[in-house]
């Protein structure tokens, strides 16, 4: 609910946004002066660092981190971040940093304009997925995930990161080709949220740097922006003292430290100018009520005060401070997250925190979100809750709660530290880069946990908390809707004071219970055991016919990961009952029938399983990550889910909110609106593939859930999947002991031969959806239909053209038109559909461009059908593919994509074994060949999305 930083990143695929969580009172930020920090913060810290990583700085100022790892083996992931963001750019230079993010996409001393992202795609290495960037207030970071720990893909990966740092071109004709793109991307983030969050921050800070700052920039500076501005922006940032170059990966650290220094040991030094403060923060403003109406947004409100920033190295006395606080709010967050799950609850979510906006203050927060109209009582309840935690303090049972938690996550990691993974210890790496947070071990961290758990009391976690918290008085009050609130800024103050002044008494002591769902009856027993040549999973099934999958592994120490699949899913649904499963998206929400779910949370509290089952197409499904010590409770959760489930009232509440919410804002961007409607115009309004009404939402109840899937979670047939680091005989005697010892099921998952067709239209008329969002924002989609995925062979050469086309229409309309941020391409292959498949393209663009966008597409597809694809544009398609596969099973969850349904699916594996030989066979004579087959312009089925009274184009 609520973050530790204000954060407004854009990156090439993806535009994040958070609010802060808000961290005493003082004097205004900007009259704070801090000290010096070191060059690396374990320099000044009691705090042992993990000696696995090896940090260094260049002559010239550059620092670096670098650490060994072999989880995933052969892999190995490479950042370079550079502390130049939007806080840097001038007036006239907004949005500079994320349009030289763009640049260094195009052209440098040594890799002409569009070779790069292709270079970097015959070495396997998909844009986007392996290949990306991102901009934020404070820093922009290049990213690689390199797929091979081959030396000579290092060095061109670590000769990419050089040119960036200081040879790009950033030519006047490169410039004018990107403006689009990042216009593009300007038209598309332009939603709802954003412009919520923009008032939010301009509310809390208005005369904060940061709030003149997204990383976007404006439309007047963009347009401005030339190749000589920017290049003058780059070279003024983009300096050795504002760059870090991590990597972590299968690879010896000494000779990538030789490798780091052979590649930028020779980049000149040049001043580095400190980052302007993004404040300042007002720690004396109060009393305001800021009302932002929208109606695309669900019902929030929301109390802030506003503190200095505290400057707190980390240290081992720090570390307990910080964990005394993060018990405490998580405490009381845990009470808020309670009352949610009363009958008649007073808020649908709600938050409490306190955090950093960046190093200039900090902000402690109240967040509410309501049903619409119901804000008055939402932030009545959600305050005394606030109130009644610092008058009364927490009780010895909710500190063990959260003990338990925090126990078990250290532990867990303590005994998974030889194997944690890249993401992870880069993870730590940056922690201490951005954030100068000391990476320690795992076990280390664990022993200082124990031997300081019996100094937290409540007495200790209610002091830290008030020792952080910004107190809430006369606190900036915030609304956000769908329609102003009843009564306006004035009934807003007067709630606010009356929750002030409300009565309030300490928390009731809840009594402590046991699980009871230990006892399934007598031991299944095995009557099959067997072990699948190919990828060794064994297969084993007992005598109520439950089939069982192992497949263990050592790429995560002390870790499994188990799967239950049940047949039916949604394949139960028909015509007349179309709805039937929609539900299961609450189904945990319900809890146990002796347990509700905020009793389980409870109750299992210092373990590490989870609730949930969740209908996939052809099975209901339950995922979860366990450990070897509580693989027999996860097991018995599953079970009791299956058996006993609670079907409260609760979760029945919580689904009804969140549906009214979800078709309050369906119009709300042209993304959306597609979304909506597009599974109906398919399937000429099957209601099984259409979204209905909101009525028919509304109307569904648990009492009908139950009715529709309790005889499949009773009698249909089950397989389950576990891999990681376990026992096997162990762990078949736990799956005895809970799943086998049910009575018997169906012996086979139904074949549902009668449910198995999916209608596409032969309407072939244009349509038009509507969208209430910005007035320039269009979205083309055209979708053929295709085959299904039964034929291995064919529907992996339907995967290749699906990168094919990709590359192709990005080439024709990012790089050549400018006029789409980021086309969408798509191929389905459906395997529960018989005979149905469907490829897709989407461009989001200007209103203006849709004809021009149509056009430019279908020229790409008639140049792919009139000749043969290019040897280059294939191998940069089939390249990243055929990786992908190479590291499939360097994951637990990559092996359980083939573990779970290894009986009653086994041709997966076999298709897994194949497919790089079936890949590299692809002619493209053959991909020319599905062109024509699939791809015909009269053959798609074309809807536009346009804004609301906006005429479609011609």
């Amino acid at each position: 609910m609520i973050s530790r930083k204000f954060l407004l990143a854009l990156t090439i695929s993806t535009f994040a946004l958070s609010a802060c969580a808000p961290r005493g009172e003082g004097l205004s930020s900007a009259a704070v002066v801090l000290p010096p920090r070191p060059t690396w913060a374990f320099e000044a810290s009691d705090v042992p660092l993990d000696p696995g990583y090896r940090f260094g700085q260049l002559e010239n100022g550059m620092r670096y981190a670098i650490r060994s790892n072999a989880t995933p083996k052969g892999t190995a992931l490479v950042r370079m971040q550079v502390d130049a963001g939007s806080l840097d750019e001038e007036d006239s230079e907004r949005g500079f940093a994320h349009f030289v993010e763009h640049m260094a996409f195009n052209g440098s001393t040594n890799l002409p304009e569009g070779e790069m992202v292709k270079l970097l795609e015959r070495l396997g290495l998909a844009f986007g997925a392996h290949n990306n960037a991102s901009t934020n207030y404070d820093r922009t970071t290049y990213m690689l995930d390199l797929p091979r720990n081959d030396p000579a893909l290092l060095d061109t990966a670590l000769m990419i990161m050089r040119e960036t740092a200081s040879e790009l071109t950033i030519s006047p004709e490169a410039v004018e080709r990107e403006r689009g793109v990042v216009l593009a991307e300007m038209r598309d983030r332009n939603t709802f949220a954003l412009r919520n969050y923009q008032d939010s921050q301009e509310f809390l800070a208005p005369d904060a740097r940061f709030t003149r700052r997204l990383a976007i920039g404006t439309a007047e500076t963009l347009n401005g922006a030339t190749a000589e501005s920017l290049r003058a922006f780059w070279r003024r940032e983009y300096v050795p003292r504002h760059t870090t170059l991590l990597i972590v990966g299968d690879f010896d650290a000494g000779e990538v430290e030789a490798a780091i220094r052979r590649r930028f040991g020779d980049w000149r030094p040049a001043p580095a100018e400190p980052q302007p403060s993004p404040g300042p923060l007002d720690p004396r403003a109060a009393g305001k009520v800021d009302v932002f109406v929208d109606p695309a947004l669900s019902e929030r409100i929301t109390a802030t005060r506003i503190g200095p920033w505290l400057d707190e190295r980390d240290s081992i006395a720090q570390r307990r401070e910080n964990l005394l606080r993060q018990i405490g709010y998580a405490i009381l967050n845990r009470r808020l997250l309670s009352r949610t799950r009363e009958d008649n609850a007073p808020f649908r979510s709600a938050g409490f925190g306190t955090g950093d906006v960046f190093r200039t203050g900090r902000t402690t927060s109240i967040a509410v979100d309501t049903v619409d109209g119901k804000w008055r009582r939402g932030l009545i309840e959600a305050t005394k809750e606030y109130r009644r935690a610092l008058q009364y303090g927490f009780t010895a049972q909710e500190v063990a709660e959260q003990v338990a938690n925090i126990r078990k996550a250290n532990l867990n990691a303590a005994a998974s530290e030889s194997t944690r993974s890249h993401s992870q210890l880069l993870g730590a790496a940056l922690a201490l880069v951005n954030d100068d947070v000391v990476p320690d071990t795992p076990t280390r961290s664990l022993e200082r946990l124990e031997a300081f758990i019996p100094q937290i009391t409540p007495a200790a976690v209610l002091a830290a908390v008030k020792r952080e918290v910004v107190p809430l008085d006369a606190p900036l009050l915030r609304f956000q809707g769908r329609r102003d609130p009843e009564g306006g800024a004035s009934a807003i103050r007067a709630a606010w004071d009356e929750a002030m002044r409300a009565a309030i008494r300490p928390l009731e002591q809840k009594a402590a219970g046991a699980f009871a769902y230990t006892d399934f009856g007598p031991a299944g027993q095995v009557v099959s055991d067997t072990t699948e040549p190919v990828l060794g999973i064994r297969q084993l099934r007992f005598a109520n016919g439950v089939r069982l999958n192992l497949k263990r592994t050592t790429i995560e120490k002390e870790r499994v990961l188990v799967q239950l699949s049940v047949d039916g899913g949604q394949l139960i649904e028909t015509r007349e009952n179309p709805h039937a499963t929609n539900m299961m998206s609450v189904f945990a929400q319900g809890g146990l029938a002796k347990h509700s779910r905020d009793e389980l949370d409870s109750l299992l509290a210092g373990r590490t399983v989870s609730a949930g089952l969740s209908a996939t197409d052809e099975t209901f499904v339950a995922l979860a990550g366990t450990t070897p010590g509580d693989l027999e409770l996860q097991l018995q959760l599953l079970t009791a889910q299956l058996t006993d489930p609670g079907y409260r009232k609760e979760g029945e509440v919580l689904f009804r909110q969140t549906i009214n919410n979800m078709f309050a804002s369906l119009r709300a961007t042209p993304g959306s609106a597609l979304n909506a409607d597009l599974g109906a115009i398919l399937s000429d309004n099957d209601p099984r593939f259409s979204l209905g009404k909101v009525e028919e939402w509304r109307a569904l109840t648990f009492a009908k859930l139950k009715a529709d899937v309790a005889d499949r979670l009773a009698k249909g047939a089950i397989e389950v999947g576990l891999v990681g680091d376990f026992d096997e005989a162990q762990a078949i005697a736990l799956v005895g002991k809970t799943l086998g010892a049910l009575p018997a099921r169906e012996a086979e998952f139904g074949a549902y031969a009668d449910r198995r067709t999916r209608p596409f239209t032969a309407d072939r008329s244009q349509r038009v959806l509507r969208h209430t969002g910005a007035k320039d924002q269009a979205l083309l989609a055209l979708t053929w239909p295709t085959r299904d995925g039964e034929d291995p062979v064919a529907a992996l050469e339907l995967q290749l053209l699906d990168r094919v086309v990709q590359l192709a229409i990005t080439d024709t309309l990012r790089e050549k038109l400018g006029k789409a941020y980021s086309p969408g391409v798509n191929s389905n292959a459906s395997r529960t559909w018989r005979g149905y498949g469907t490829f897709s393209i989407n461009a989001s663009v200007d209103v203006a461009q849709v004809a021009a966008t149509r056009a430019a597409i279908f020229e790409t597809l008639a140049a792919l059908r009139e000749a043969p694809v290019g040897a280059d544009m294939l191998l940069r398609a089939r390249a990243p593919v055929l990786e992908g596969y190479d590291n499939a099973l360097k994951t637990n969850g990559g092996w359980l994509t083939l573990v779970d349904r290894a009986q009653t699916e086994p041709d997966r594996i076999e298709r897994y074994a194949a497919a790089k030989a079936r890949i590299a066979a692809i002619t493209p004579a053959r991909l020319q060949a599905l062109v024509r087959q699939y791809l015909a312009q009269d053959a798609a089925v074309e809807v536009t999305v346009l804004p609301e009274g906006v005429d479609p184009p011609n």
